[in-house]
């Protein structure tokens, strides 16, 4: 096959479903082998720090990978983790800023992440982080099994905002969301791409895509313009003064809605 026929607007559209149907039907349980990297250790969890972080007996604090978490992630991490001996997994312990050592976490002997237990309930989101794409998808899956099953976060209507009411999205600038709509056009300015899904650019809701991620996009067979009038859900940290913006660093902030995938917004 050649290359133009790899990447042609059909084949696209075709990749991109096998994935999200990949995310669909595959079930956590089935998925969570592929997260089974390198041990970075054990310890006892001595205490949950924030919605996300918990220090072990040893003193070190481990910020749960993969994820970002809502409302009531803390609360469901106290019942998980307090107290309990856990294996740390990942393929970097490097601390980051702040100290923290970012890790898949495993209860005991368990093949299942706590981050995958938190994602099937509805008591997290997927972050993107994870770039391993057999670990992503696992991660992706139990996300699309509470979302599907209205579980947790996800019981609420306005959990995933709707791109045709920027004025909702930017209300929640500086937070992690996720974002659904239709791309009406994609234009690219200087080293910014932009999925624009308002026909005000200024004040409508827009993905940026810099010039140094579209490698990402351009190895997964995804020409950017193929997103144009396609449905899409876009995740990440909302900014923006006049019109709402996601900047897109990696591939898994994008994912792709296929024909018969039910709107988030109106359930």
């Amino acid at each position: 096959m050649s290359k133009r026929n790899a990447t042609s607007p059909g084949n696209v559209t075709r990749l991109l479903h096998f994935i999200v149907a990949i995310f669909l039907v595959a079930s956590p349980a089935a998925l969570a082998a592929p997260c089974q990297f390198e041990s970075q250790g054990e310890g006892r969890v001595a205490s949950i720090v924030d919605a996300r972080s918990v220090r072990l007996d040893d003193g070190r604090e481990i910020r749960l990978a993969g994820i970002e978490p809502t409302a009531t992630t803390k609360q469901a991490l106290a019942s998980l983790l307090a107290g309990r001996d856990v294996t740390l997994r990942g393929t970097d312990d490097t601390p980051d800023r702040y100290g923290r050592q970012g890790a898949l976490v495993f209860i005991g002997e368990s093949d299942t992440s706590v981050q995958a237990m938190l994602l099937s309930q509805g008591e997290a989101m997927v972050s993107a982080e994870i770039t391993d794409k057999d670990c992503a998808a696992a991660l992706m899956a139990s996300e699309v099994a509470a979302r599907h099953q209205k579980k947790g976060s996800w019981a609420d209507p306005s959990a995933i905002k709707n791109a045709e009411s920027p004025d909702d999205i930017l209300a929640g600038i500086g937070r992690f969301m996720v974002v659904e709509g239709k791309v009406l056009s994609v234009r690219q300015a200087g080293a910014m791409t932009y999925l624009n899904f308002g026909r005000n650019w200024t004040r409508g809701f827009a993905a940026t895509i810099s010039k140094r991620t579209l490698p990402a996009f351009e190895n997964a067979g995804i020409p950017l313009k193929s997103l144009e009038s396609k449905r899409i859900r876009v995740r990440g940290w909302v900014e923006g003064n006049t019109g709402p913006r996601i900047d897109v660093r990696l591939l898994g902030q994008v994912e792709l809605l296929g024909a018969n995938e039910p709107t988030g917004v109106r359930p």
